[in-house]
């Protein structure tokens, strides 16, 4: 090995490790960026699952609710048509004129 030729060849090899630790950093920046998109995506989607489930169960909690409402509406009616089949005086009041 001659020591003039080692010098250029020195040289080279130190540029061919700071490519390579150039590409390795490019490497690692970018699967950082892949992971950080990756996070809100996924902060993103489950927020929209989580708007999705709320608007479910309310609407849910809407059916159940009507459904209650309407049966008892349907109770009251009938108590109501009970209560206007009875005669609105009592049997000693005067005859409306």
């Amino acid at each position: 090995m001659n020591p003039a030729n080692s010098e250029p060849q020195d040289h080279s090899r130190k540029w061919m490790w700071c490519f390579l630790a150039t590409l390795l950093a490019l490497q690692l920046y970018f699967v950082r960026e892949l992971l950080a998109a990756l996070f809100l995506f996924a902060l993103g989607f489950g927020a929209l699952a989580g708007l999705a489930l709320f608007l479910f169960l309310v609407e849910r909690a809407g059916q159940f609710s009507m459904a209650w409402a309407g049966s008892h509406t349907r109770r009251g009616l009938g108590l109501l048509g009970e209560i206007s089949k009875k005669p609105f005086r009592g049997p000693r009041s005067e005859p409306a004129q």
